[in-house]
């Protein structure tokens, strides 16, 4: 999508601090962290939340979760824990309309809320 955010950055026209990136995903830290460790993983593939995937889009994301889960290892956050949240439209706090997860770690996180 052409004036989407998230599909700039991970294009490179607008800078982020990448943590990891290959064919089908980008990951780079949150600009306005909630916890030591906060980044977001999104797939190059413009897809604007969970509630807009098709059936088409099963394998990416499955491969999103399996990302995730590589993306937690880079970080060092794989073996104490981590929480991983899709917000989904903007009652649920989704500002920009393009899939992404947060991971959150390098702390422990109370329930509800980080």
């Amino acid at each position: 999508m052409e004036d989407c955010l998230f599909c700039k950055i991970s294009k490179g026209e607008i800078p982020s601090t990448k943590v990891y990136e290959d064919d089908d995903f980008y990951a780079f830290k949150d600009i306005a962290p909630v916890a030591p460790v906060h980044v977001l993983v999104i797939p190059k593939k413009h897809i604007a939340n969970i509630a807009s995937l098709t059936p088409d889009d099963a394998d990416v994301a499955g491969k999103m979760l399996y990302t995730i889960q590589k993306v937690a290892q880079i970080l060092g956050i794989d073996k104490d824990g981590y929480r991983v949240v899709f917000n989904t439209g903007e009652k649920a706090g989704q500002t920009v309309h393009h899939m992404h997860a947060h991971i959150l770690g390098g702390k422990e996180m109370a329930w509800p809320g980080v």
